[in-house]
């Protein structure tokens, strides 16, 4: 199932492998520093422990070990780690794959580097900060705030837990690892399929290249069930390169494999970099060659018509909240959503941990990649925004699962974005700068709500009547001409903008939850299994048998602490037959011509 000889269990970054590498999760020193003396008291050189913390569980968690939900700003960690002559004669990289919000890093007391953003992931290279010996000291302080300029997703911002905002994530919350590398490495490939051309395209970035490394040279191979299908060999004589390779093979019975839900084959593919017959990097890696297009108004899965059958999928867990507890949780919820008849994610204001993906990319499980939100519109907050959604968008771009980028979601943190000119020109902005990196996905622009630029119209409805969903949408131009409001009482698009017949999804709808003293769901509750199929049906079969709408996506996976309208549990136990929710999935539409 998973990648043959390089898969590693746990392994942090898994669409990018390399064999040397050390998990630092587990106990770390901890404590709490709510009046900021930590700096001018000099714990960057080592700190008296308050607490013991499990990392990556943030204290908020239970499975932190600490489980203190009270917001504090600033926290520290501590962690002793060990050096050796061999070790320190290559390049040692340090890696957070997230920390909420700002770190600061301190490797023995010396400043290692600076880092904000919640989601994305950053590293530094702690070399010349170490020394031979067991007693290297790792000190990080995470800073966090209550701030809605900050992009934070579904965490509260008020002492208590409200509507669908939950306890916050404080500090770090996804793995961190230490990898040892040659002083000249392949520090990026970004991967690019060319399903016409039955090809791939590959972008490198060299680190530590010197102009003098005439003798370099970077090899690729790439292969598929154990069998070669190309290799090729070029001289690494700058530190960017780049090289198309043509996948025709008559080893495969159609010549290429596509990827795609059904067939979710990747080729694996392997960058070697050597100095004379020395190698210097070995990484593993992998694509699916895939194309995703739209036409029509339709979105197109290697040119072919494809409906998508999305659930919504805020990622939380009720022990370690957004931080999976372990990769058997991550392919319990991916099975559960496949055996349910989704064929896709809406990953929901939060950018899922790495393993996530790779699971999702061998599965074949579709992902809509979407954006926390900030809460307020000011230059801060564009400014935060934007420098981490583009780090997330090239951190990620590989993933074959990704087909769709989401960076704003229900006019969050664009609040007058219906006629608010600067608003407009800032989900515009985005758009482009998104397109600038990847031109080959397409990105939704304020998901469910007043619509700018976007590729896809998706619209957000949580009526309990299929009769009245399909009264509702009978007539597609006056919804998309602003002439009557989708769900009673939003407009399709902005002040400014015109329907360019996009393709239409019905992209949150549902959210039933059964009878709750505590909890909360859309509309009314529900008291039995009978209720609850009854409307699951009636909502699901109206959205399907609307022929212009390619898509839905039903909220959502599981519950989520006071928001109960899950089709699992929050411990993830099914409310009702997983094989009844799968039926009604997989029920054929009205004028059904599409997979």
């Amino acid at each position: 199932m998973a990648l043959k000889d390089h898969y590693r269990k746990d392994y942090p970054r898994p669409q990018y492998v390399r064999k040397a590498w050390l998990d630092l999760n587990g106990a770390w020193d901890f404590a709490f520093d709510d009046d900021n003396k930590g700096e001018s008291e000099g714990w960057q050189a080592g700190f008296a422990p308050a607490h013991t913390i499990q990392v990556p569980f943030v204290y908020e968690t239970k499975a932190s070990g600490i489980g203190e939900e009270e917001f504090h700003p600033y926290v520290w960690y501590q962690k002793k780690v060990a050096a050796t002559e061999e070790q320190l004669a290559k390049r040692v990289e340090l890696h957070f794959q997230a920390v909420d919000y700002v770190a600061k890093v301190w490797i023995n007391g010396v400043f290692a580097g600076r880092h904000e953003g919640g989601y994305s992931a950053f590293s530094f290279d702690i070399t010349s900060y170490l020394h031979t010996g067991d007693d290297n000291i790792i000190i990080v302080k995470a800073e966090d705030s209550d701030s809605c300029t900050q992009p934070r997703g579904k965490q509260r911002w008020r002492k208590d837990n409200f509507g669908c905002w939950y306890v916050q994530t404080t500090g770090i919350w996804q793995s961190v690892w230490l990898e040892y590398l040659s002083k000249q490495f392949v520090s990026r490939v970004k991967i690019t399929p060319q399903l016409d051309d039955n090809a791939v395209h590959f972008e490198y970035a060299l680190a530590g290249h010197d102009s003098s490394d005439a003798a370099l040279q970077l090899t690729t191979i790439v292969s598929m069930d154990d069998e070669i299908i190309k290799e090729i060999t070029m001289a690494a004589d700058r530190s960017s390169l780049s090289a198309s390779v043509n996948l025709l093979s008559e080893k495969r019975e159609w010549k290429v494999e596509r990827w795609s839900p059904e067939n979710p084959k990747l080729y694996e593919v392997e960058f070697i970099l050597r100095a004379g017959d020395q190698e210097l990097d070995r990484v593993h890696s992998y694509f699916g060659l895939r194309k995703i297009s739209i036409q029509h108004g339709k979105v197109l899965l290697n040119n072919h018509p494809y409906y998508q059958r999305l659930i919504l999928d805020q990622g939380y867990w009720q022990d370690s909240h957004l931080t999976p507890p372990s990769e058997e949780a991550i392919l319990d919820d991916i099975r559960n959503i496949m055996a349910m008849g989704y064929n896709g994610v809406r990953k929901h204001q939060k950018i899922e941990d790495a393993r996530f993906l790779y699971w999702c990319d061998v599965l074949g499980l579709l992902v809509w990649s979407e954006a926390a939100a900030t809460y307020e519109f000011n230059d801060e907050a564009v400014d935060r925004f934007t420098r981490e959604w583009l780090d997330i968008v090239q951190q990620h771009y590989n993933h074959p699962c990704i087909v769709t980028w989401v960076p704003f979601n229900e006019s969050w943190g664009i609040a007058n974005v219906f006629a608010d000119v600067k608003q407009q020109k800032f989900t515009e902005a985005i758009y482009h700068l998104t397109k600038s990196i990847d031109p080959y996905r397409p990105v939704v622009v304020n998901d469910g709500w007043e619509h700018t630029v976007s590729d896809i119209i998706t619209l957000h409805d949580y009526e309990e009547s299929g009769e009245a969903l399909s009264r509702r949408y009978a007539d597609k131009q006056a919804l998309m001409n602003n002439e009557i409001a989708f769900s009673n009482w939003k407009y399709a698009m902005a002040q400014g903008y015109e329907y360019r017949g996009q393709p239409i999804m019905i992209s949150e709808f549902g959210g039933i939850a059964f009878k709750s003293e505590t909890g909360w769901g859309y509309g009314n509750q529900v008291a039995s299994d009978e209720a609850f199929i009854g409307r699951f049906r009636s909502i699901t079969q109206a959205i399907k048998d609307l022929d212009y709408v390619v898509g839905y996506c039903y909220t959502q996976v599981s519950d989520v602490q006071q928001e109960v309208n899950g089709l699992l549990t929050e411990d993830r136990k099914p409310k009702i037959d997983l094989a009844i929710v799968k039926e009604i999935n997989l029920a054929p539409r009205k004028s059904a011509h599409e997979r």
